[in-house]
């Protein structure tokens, strides 16, 4: 019987080659410093860059590696690579005066590929915002603008339900334009998570913008078990609280992952078990300002504690009143081989 290939990821210097360990392969790879572009790298794989990095805190790749050397290409100004069970592709819009039409146009692009290819699972996205918190040509925040335009490209491609939203991350950037990454696959099953803490991102009211965003709070992908955390902000309901408190919204944002993670939540979604803020990996903390990065950094450490991989960008958040936003995942039993 042919193994399924297994999935990992793992944080790596921004210098240099990615080395994969014995027996895994590069499937992308994402480069959080200061450029951007999209390329497939002399190496074959396709690499996104973003200019995420700023001095104090992290400039860092991460590395998506499987253990089936994976097939590679291009269409339409995407760039994607897949092993027969895993897809990744990644995207770019330049910057223009109103997004929503190219974003649908280029995610309805990147879905028609994830679903030509075979892979029609997609269980975690990642969508890069460049000057999250601007306005378009027309008035509209450029997050709202952007929202709607993926919320159109759902719509069209997996019609009105909500089924197909998989956890994701939307996030400022220290550059302009769009860019993203999905990762899908052939016969994994994605069941999505809640939080009985919030309000579903999908059901939040027109006073957040004309669509509403179009993801789960937590993605599990089975049957290899991994748990991958959406971007998580202080939000309890569809509210941010603690407004300009920044170790208060940490606090929240901790609780908000440990309640997401646990067995309750979980259980609600059909699942076993319950994980710990302990048991995360991979994890990504966006701070709004430079000079909270201390005590984001010192309430992060106390509750993830010392074998969470945690890097820290200081980009904008979703939302004006948001200062800290944080991600992870929590590897499944596959993740070990």
């Amino acid at each position: 019987m042919t193994r399924r290939p297994s999935l990992q990821a793992y944080f790596a210097p921004l210098t240099g080659t990615p080395q994969p360990v014995l027996g895994r392969h590069v499937l992308g790879t994402i480069a959080f410093g200061e450029k951007f572009h999209l390329a497939l790298e002399p190496q074959g794989h396709p690499e996104l860059a973003v200019p995420m990095s700023s001095p104090g805190f992290d400039a860092f790749r991460e590395v998506w590696t499987t253990t089936t050397e994976p097939a590679f290409g291009t269409r339409d100004g995407l760039v994607f690579a897949h092993d027969g069970e895993h897809l990744f592709v990644s995207g770019t819009i330049a910057p223009r005066p109103v997004y929503a039409p190219t974003v649908r146009t280029t995610y309805e692009a990147a879905f028609s590929l994830v679903t030509e290819l075979g892979y029609p699972h997609i269980f975690r996205m990642w969508n890069f915002v460049g000057d999250i918190l601007g306005s378009n040509a027309e008035g509209l925040e450029i997050y709202q603008d952007f929202v709607a335009g993926r919320a159109e490209a759902f719509a069209a491609h997996h019609g009105d339900g909500t089924a197909h939203m998989p956890a994701a991350t939307g996030i400022g950037t220290r550059g302009e334009g769009i860019s993203f990454v999905l990762l899908a696959s052939r016969t994994g099953h994605p069941r999505h998570v809640e939080n009985q803490r919030q309000t579903p991102a999908y059901h939040y009211p027109e006073q957040y913008g004309p669509k509403p965003p179009s993801f789960a709070r937590a993605t599990v992908l089975e049957p290899s078990g991994t748990l991958y955390v959406s971007g998580t902000a202080s939000i309890l309901g569809h509210e941010t609280v603690h407004q300009g408190d920044v170790a208060a919204q940490t606090d929240v944002v901790l609780e908000n992952i440990a309640e997401l993670i646990g067995g309750p939540s979980l259980a609600a979604a059909g699942l076993d078990g319950g994980h710990e803020l302990k048991d995360l990996r991979l994890a990504k903390v966006y701070v709004r300002h430079e000079r909270d990065l201390p005590v984001v950094r010192a309430r992060c450490r106390e509750a993830l504690g010392p074998d969470v991989e945690t890097m820290y960008l200081n980009v904008a958040v979703c939302r004006d009143d948001l200062l800290v936003e944080i991600e992870g995942l929590v590897p499944g039993p596959e993740w070990a081989r």
